[in-house]
């Protein structure tokens, strides 16, 4: 393994790409080489910040040597711009979503296989501090989820609808956590703001898998509302998690620290005691998430630019971002509405 830096570069320095082109600036393990942008000015400001060469093409960021880029344009140029990187050899991570539909994505997905290079999907909350947190819990097997993905309007991101924009995300989050797509969908939408939808809440069923049983989860995603939020419920048989993104807080409950004043319980409950004046939250014994202090996109870039430097898989690769729009596309079906970009 080399240990000269990796050339890198960004097509496109928006609001995402900006924030590349600094971490990429900023890792000993990056040189960042050049970015495009179609606004002359805003790539310039961003070389003249960070460094690199401004240029108006991806073949021009290709004859600068890249070897490793990041595409943050909008969705429905992902495909067009992975292609001609990928096919000169150049890995790619890709902004969520890796593409506008299912067939996109498969397109994307096999380029990169075809010119064996390394493709990674920007799925960055695999590596908040919270979702980490969560995953040094251990093994658990869900049976119940409810993940609550809402806020303002932004007017980013607008060329797809908030299921491509922001439930992504936690589809991403669910085919990490089950390790496999949904069974059945059910899903409303309402478009308010934009021509595709702005507001949906989809019900997804995972059948039993293996030794892990049946699963229900319920994403709710909104970009018209009042206030941010970001949460996450998790219920096993033997394990409650409340995480909320937003505060970086989270509350643990497990079944084997509260087995004995549940058992108390059900006694006092059998023998028909009143427990009306009992609070319950006395009864529960519980602990707090150890959420560390980290830049989810710092970690995000070190692991794409290892897969790129070993060879080794990175954490999102194309299946499971393509994992991701395929459900993405059945929810915007299953809800009436038109699929792609």
């Amino acid at each position: 393994m080399s240990t000269t830096p990796t050339r890198c570069g960004v097509v496109g320095v928006g609001r995402m790409g900006r924030h590349h082109a600094r971490i990429y600036s900023q890792l000993p393990e990056a040189e960042l080489v050049g970015v495009v942008d179609a606004d002359v000015s805003r790539r310039e400001d961003i070389t003249e910040e960070w460094g690199g060469s401004p240029v108006a093409t991806v073949a021009e960021l290709i004859d600068l040597g890249v070897e490793a880029v990041t595409i943050a344009t909008p969705t429905s140029n992902h495909r067009e711009a992975a292609e001609q990187l990928l096919d000169a050899g150049v890995a790619c991570l890709i902004e969520k979503p890796l593409a506008g539909t299912a067939a996109d994505a498969a397109a994307i997905a096999e380029a990169a296989s075809r010119n064996n290079v390394p493709l990674q999907v920007g799925h960055v909350v695999r590596y908040d501090p919270v979702m980490r947190a969560i995953r040094n819990l251990g093994e658990f097997q869900p049976r119940h989820l409810e993940l609550h993905r809402i806020s303002p309007m932004t007017f980013r991101s607008v060329d797809v609808g908030v299921v491509l924009d922001m439930m992504i995300h936690d589809l991403d989050l669910l085919t990490m956590l089950l390790g496999r797509e949904p069974e059945d969908i059910q899903a409303s939408a309402v478009a308010v703001m934009s021509d595709a939808e702005d507001v949906c809440n989809a019900r997804l069923t995972y059948a039993a898998d293996g030794n892990a049983g049946s699963c229900v989860a319920n994403v709710t995603a909104s970009r018209l509302a009042l206030k941010t939020e970001r949460k996450l419920r998790i219920i096993c048989e033997d394990l409650y998690v409340s995480a909320d993104f937003v505060t970086r807080t989270g509350t643990v409950v497990r079944q084997s620290a509260n087995a004995e004043q549940l058992e108390q319980i059900k006694a006092r409950m059998r023998a028909g005691e009143d427990l009306s004046d009992v609070n319950y939250l006395d009864l529960v014994s519980f602990e707090e998430l150890q959420v560390e202090d980290v830049e989810p996109l710092t970690l995000q870039a070190k692991d794409f630019l290892d897969a790129v430097r070993t060879g080794s898989a990175p954490e999102v690769d194309a299946e499971a971002g393509s994992a991701a729009v395929r459900t993405a596309e059945r929810i915007i079906e299953s809800a009436g509405l038109a699929a792609g970009v």
